[in-house]
């Protein structure tokens, strides 16, 4: 602590996506920690969204209408549109590892792919068209991973029926950017590794 370790870990980090050219660098900051917070803001980042970590008992529940269903590589082209739709692009590599591992679930609606999940929790993503297929594909997971699963807490709606299921938020945490961001257009859940 007080050894500027930190700072120079970050610049690391984004001199490294620099010399890649890749356009931007994301991370989840976990709110009450107010230095990194204060770190972060003087490099340059951007804060982009609030997040709640909900955690609590599995809810082993169905929202008519919107049937989940393991994925399979076949439905990652499906996938792929919609985290594109939603974020502006694809996260491609990790669905279909989540789908290798068995992990990743999809929402069919009126017969086809609205939404999918990598898992639920703390490291995976999910995306929706709607809120009501974030709240099928919560309501399906077998588990949450530890310490929870990332809910925008501006997403008012959500974060109403997460509480109202008896899930807790666990703490809070903070979507920070530096160079390209795209306003999600769409119902998505974060993970720490976005």
């Amino acid at each position: 602590m007080n050894r500027a370790i930190g700072r120079q870990l970050m610049i690391d980090v984004m001199d490294r996506a620099a010399s890649r050219n890749f356009p931007g660098v994301r991370l989840v900051q976990i709110a009450y920690h107010y230095r990194s917070l204060s770190l972060y803001t003087k490099l340059g980042f951007d804060t982009r969204e609030p997040l709640s970590a909900m955690h609590g008992p599995t809810l082993d529940l169905k929202i008519p209408g919107f049937s989940v269903r393991k994925a399979t590589a076949t439905d990652a082209e499906a996938c792929d549109r919609l985290c594109r739709a939603v974020h502006g692009h694809d996260r491609d590599g990790e669905l279909r590892d989540a789908i290798a591992q068995g992990t990743a679930n999809v929402v069919e609606h009126l017969g086809r792919i609205s939404g999918y999940a990598t898992s639920i929790g703390w490291a995976s993503h999910a995306v929706g068209e709607t809120n009501e297929e974030l709240k099928a594909l919560i309501g399906a997971a077998p588990m949450f991973q530890a310490p929870g699963f990332l809910v925008p807490t501006r997403n008012g709606e959500l974060m109403r029926w997460c509480l109202a299921k008896e899930l807790r938020i666990a703490t809070q945490a903070t979507l920070m950017t530096i160079g390209l961001y795209n306003e999600p257009v769409g119902r998505y859940l974060p993970s720490i590794t976005y």
